[in-house]
């Protein structure tokens, strides 16, 4: 008996040590627009900037990328404005739903923040 007792305590001190781990390491709101700023810095540059095809549009194209990263502080803000943060102390949910206009499609985003990291788990166009 004393065995598992013994056991039940060390198990409870781990789970309390994660617990403290996991609350010191819930990334905050602004770090989790960083994150976004820098995903969709990459995505426009290799899917967007990258994949022109006539001659008008190569010619943008060599200034595609200057634009984009002149745009990233602008794209912070958006992020910011348009994401919503769920704050579960240990763990932080964040939805984005990027809407700039309505020539552009609507974009939603789930994003989990844990540990210093973020992971996306949802990314789609509406």
């Amino acid at each position: 008996m004393k065995a598992l007792t013994i056991i039940a305590c060390s198990g409870a001190v781990g789970l309390a040590a994660l617990g403290v781990a996991m609350a010191t390491t819930n990334p905050s709101q602004p770090e989790y627009e960083e994150y976004a700023a820098q995903r969709l810095t990459e995505y426009l540059k290799t899917d967007i900037c990258q994949k022109t095809t006539n001659f008008l549009e190569n010619l943008i194209k060599s200034q595609c990328e200057t634009l984009v990263d002149q745009a990233t502080p602008q794209m912070r803000e958006i992020l910011g404005r348009s994401t919503e943060q769920q704050n579960f102390v240990i763990f932080s949910i964040y939805r984005t739903n990027l809407n700039l206009s309505s020539l552009i499609p609507i974009y939603k985003f789930e994003t989990v923040g844990a540990f210093n990291n973020f992971y996306t788990y949802t990314a789609e166009q509406q």
